[in-house]
């Protein structure tokens, strides 16, 4: 899915952590031969090219979950996060090649694309429609915490009990009760971190942000994070770090909170149990953060 991806895992037994190891890898890139929209015959891309023909298509259990996660997400965070900007996402991967601003006509376009309500589920048949006209969808706002996720459960199944997994800033990880893993938080602007570490056990971390991955086009930056309902990459200097339970919600809430105003990503971490959020942006020159209730507890004392 374009990233790089990392396990760091311990164990008393080297050649079965090693065997653990490369089966975890074959798992990843199984799914990524699932959810990469960049191999043109993923499964997912292949689902896109059908987009806009009235019949369903029988999609893999991977795929199936995904789509249902993705749906649930877009549900909850009102849009903010939508899985079928994919049209979008590519106008703008075009845009940071070429350092050229995505034609007006095209981005128009591209909206009219957009709109996960327009996705059709058959639960029974485990079926999918895509209602409108050159749809593509795109995982990238969840898909590598999902696979993180999938990464750390399947170690902790074959009796690794220690491990953290890496998956382009998406972390998952599970661990002891009494050796949580140190994990340091990044600020916009700055090669160091802040003196802020979270302490966390069986938990996920997703941190998004335009630090590494923006265009600057007329003197502004616009991030590789898209607006779904401007089609416009984001242009806010904010890093934001989301905490959850498990891998794909960490990372769907830090792409839709770094979409949504302050207040509204506030109110989104507050309603959903055992998440947490801290946000840092870059105002008129000066740095200002802030933090859910429940960030505190995860906080190194």
């Amino acid at each position: 899915m374009g990233s790089p991806f990392t396990i760091t895992m311990y164990a008393s037994d080297s050649s079965k952590a090693s065997y653990i190891a490369k089966e975890a890898y074959k798992i990843v890139d199984s799914l990524n031969a699932i959810y990469s929209d960049y191999l043109e015959n993923s499964e997912l891309n292949l689902l896109s090219k059908k987009a806009g023909i009235n019949t369903f298509t029988k999609v893999s259990p991977a795929l199936w979950e995904m789509l249902n996660l993705s749906i649930k997400a877009a549900q909850q965070s009102k849009g903010a996060y939508d899985i079928t900007i994919g049209s979008i996402v590519k106008l703008w991967r075009k845009a940071r090649k070429e350092k050229v601003f995505p034609e007006e006509n095209n981005l128009k376009n591209a909206l009219k694309s957009v709109g996960y309500q327009h996705i059709i589920l058959d639960s029974t048949t485990h079926s999918v429609k895509l209602l409108r006209a050159n749809t593509e969808l795109d995982v990238g706002g969840i898909g590598k915490g999902y696979v993180a996720q999938i990464i750390v459960n399947f170690c902790k199944s074959n009796g690794i009990e220690r491990v953290l997994v890496d998956a382009g800033g998406k972390l998952a990880m599970v661990t002891q009760v009494d050796k949580p893993w140190k994990i340091g938080i990044t600020i916009p602007n700055s090669e160091e971190l802040i003196p802020l570490y979270l302490r966390l056990q069986n938990q996920a971390v997703a941190t998004s942000g335009n630090k590494y991955q923006f265009v600057e086009i007329g003197g502004k930056k616009y991030s590789h994070i898209v607006n779904p309902r401007t089609g416009l990459g984001l242009t806010h200097q904010r890093n934001v770090t989301a905490i959850a339970l498990d891998g794909a919600t960490a990372d769907w809430l830090a792409t839709a909170c770094s979409v949504l105003s302050v207040k509204k990503a506030l109110r989104l971490i507050e309603s959903m149990p055992n998440c947490a959020l801290f946000m840092a942006e870059i105002q008129r020159g000066k740095l200002k953060m802030w933090q859910s209730k429940r960030f505190e507890s995860y906080l190194e004392k």
